[in-house]
This record gives structure tokens, C-alpha cells and sequence, in this order.
């Protein structure tokens, strides 16, 4: 491992019940970097997250972690009960483990105190992912990885959500690695992106990686031409 590396991984496969889910990836993400994993539905990308973090185990290859790091982690889906009598201020002091204060994240954020207050069922679905990143940010992490961000989240609230980890990197030094189905996102924002169709259909620099080759491998002929004049 570089030194200025926090993870590198090296020929990982993961298979379930002899099912091969990935096949020979290999990335590194060094600090203050921002990685973006792109693929069609069904190719691997949470489940590599899931891998990563340890919640499953693989079937081959290393996973080598910069010793101590502190690791934030946001799911693709978090549901909330629309009858949960929960403030984000409650929310957030279910945290076991702080770094930061809940105010001191929501300056992060760019939210005022007052959120605290908010319930976390009558927040929106962008509002409610800025509370998932608040929930992230308590350990202080070094590296955040992050499912899909803008799922269920309208344009305006994606590009909000966007706008603001750029600002976090920017003011913090956090890495991201970050599972994207917007190239325009990754052509913007990424250092590096995997491709993963099962396996690793290409890694590096999104301007030289994102081929006309590789996007058609990916998501097929319709959506290269359409992304080709991004």
C-alpha cells in the first residue's frame, strides 16, 4: 500500500452459492480522491460496498484498509415510518460513537439548529439523505462511501446533494467513493471510476476509462451515443 493510499484492493471476487457476483477488482483510493463506481442494474455495486466494510466476506483477493481509518457509510435505501414520533436531533443521538457534535455536523452541512427539531418523517427525501450524511459525519470519517446518493431524490435535490459532498471534500479532505448511475456526475467530480459489469470492465481516469467501448459494454449502444456528447 502507497502511503497516501486509505484502501487498496486487490484481484477481489466475491461469489454466492458458486454464483459469481464479482470477478478480479482491483482499485486503490488515496486521500482526499473520489472515486465513482458505475454500472448497469444487477453488476456488483453494492455488493462490492458491502464488501469493502466487511459485512461480506470474499471468496478471493485482499482488502487492505490504511490502519485506524474511520470509515462513514450511507445505504441506498433507508426507510422511515411515516408515524415515527423521531426528531433528526433523537436521530442523531442514537449515534453510539462521536467524534463531532450534532450541531457541529449540521454546520457541515450548511444546516441551521433548528433541524434538530425537524421529524424525521415529515423531512423529503433530499432532506432526509442530508440527515443520513449528518448521521455519516458524527465519527469525523476519513472516507465516506456512499450507495446511489440521489436515489429517489428529485433533480433539484440531486444536484444539491452533489453540490455539497464537493463542498465537504473541499473543506474536510474526505474521500469518497461514490456508486453513481450519472456519468455526467462522474466526469465532473470523479479522480478515478470502476466500471463493473460482474467483473471489472475498466478503471481510471473517467476522460480516458469511459470509452466508446466500454460504456457499450456497460449499458449498451442507445446509451453511449447518448453520453458521448455529454
Amino acid at each position: 500500500m502507497r502511503l497516501d493510499s486509505l484502501l487498496s484492493v486487490k484481484n477481489l471476487s466475491v461469489s454466492f452459492h458458486e454464483n459469481h457476483i464479482l470477478k478480479h477488482i482491483s482499485l486503490d483510493v488515496r486521500k482526499e480522491e473520489v472515486l465513482a463506481i458505475v454500472g448497469p442494474n444487477g453488476a456488483g455495486k453494492s455488493v462490492l460496498l458491502k464488501t469493502l466494510l466487511g459485512i461480506i466476506e470474499p471468496t478471493a483477493g485482499s482488502i487492505e484498509w490504511f490502519p485506524g481509518i474511520r470509515i462513514g457509510y450511507l445505504p441506498q435505501r433507508f426507510h422511515v415510518d411515516m408515524y415515527l414520533p423521531m426528531t433528526v436531533g433523537e436521530f442523531l443521538d442514537l449515534k453510539p460513537r462521536k467524534i463531532l457534535t450534532n450541531e457541529a455536523v449540521l454546520r457541515l452541512l450548511k444546516l441551521e439548529k433548528s433541524w434538530l427539531k425537524k421529524r424525521l418523517a415529515h423531512l423529503s427525501s433530499g432532506q432526509l439523505q442530508r440527515i443520513l450524511l449528518a448521521w455519516a459525519l458524527l465519527d469525523d470519517p476519513q472516507i465516506l462511501l456512499f450507495d446511489e446518493p440521489t436515489e429517489n431524490v428529485d433533480v433539484t435535490g440531486q444536484e444539491s446533494i452533489y453540490t455539497l459532498l464537493h463542498h465537504l471534500q473541499d473543506t474536510t479532505g474526505i474521500s469518497l467513493i461514490l456508486v453513481s448511475h450519472d456519468l455526467q456526475v462522474v466526469y465532473k467530480y470523479a479522480n478515478n471510476v470502476l466500471c463493473l459489469n460482474g467483473k471489472q470492465v475498466c478503471y481510471g481516469e473517467p476522460k480516458e476509462a469511459l470509452n466508446h467501448k466500454t460504456l457499450s459494454e456497460l449499458f449498451g449502444d442507445h446509451t453511449v451515443f447518448h453520453h458521448h456528447h455529454l
